[in-house]
């Protein structure tokens, strides 16, 4: 990792605004839940659950066309590694973009649109927790998906500074499995509690 940051300016303006919509969307999107879960503020303006979600659902959608955004302009702004610069290194990388992009949208299938953002913090839940494919195969493979599009977006333009930030977009994202994971589970385990009392 160290020898990384010999071909990274840390400092420079588009690396720390990439660097900081990085950080912001997961901790955006989590304390708006949270605080909708809490409180039903969000579904009492919008005079629905599922409008609150969906209105939450294309502001994330937003923030992560901005955050790409930040995270390309920090790679042109920065120099590119001469050994990752070869057809082959592209060619991963191309491969590490279909292979997220395969994740993000069965990822997105599976659950829909309310179950991808944060439906279960609206009140909107499915019968049970989705396991089939791709969550048969991987725990959160929307966050992984995407961590493999940044990852291989980073190869492809031989960018140091695309790897750097990969780092940090994993480092987020494993954070906020760990903020998310045990709140998740803790919604549906009321929901089938809820359900074993009524039968």
């Amino acid at each position: 990792m160290t020898w990384l940051l010999g071909y990274v300016d840390p400092s420079e303006p588009h690396f720390v605004a990439a660097v900081l919509t990085i950080a912001f969307n997961p901790l955006f999107w989590n304390v708006v839940a949270r605080w909708e879960h809490k409180t039903r503020k969000l579904s009492g303006a919008f005079g629905s659950p599922h409008l609150a979600c969906c209105t939450l659902g294309g502001a994330i959608l937003l923030l992560n066309v901005l955050r790409s955004h930040c995270f390309t302009q920090a790679m042109r702004s920065q120099p590119r590694m001469q050994s990752l610069d070869n057809p082959l290194a592209y060619r991963t990388g191309l491969a590490l973009l279909g292979v997220g992009g395969v994740f993000v949208l069965s990822s997105f299938l599976a659950l829909g649109f309310t179950g991808t953002f944060l439906g279960d913090y609206f009140g909107i839940l499915k019968e049970t927790r989705v396991t089939t494919f791709p969550f048969s195969i991987l725990d959160n493979p929307m966050y992984w998906g995407s961590t493999a599009n940044y990852l291989g977006w980073a190869i492809m333009h031989a960018s140091p500074a695309g790897l750097l930030l990969t780092t940090v977009v994993a480092l987020t994202y494993t954070v906020a499995i760990l903020y998310e994971e045990p709140f998740t589970a803790e919604i549906y385990r009321q929901k089938a509690s809820q359900a074993h009392k009524r039968s």
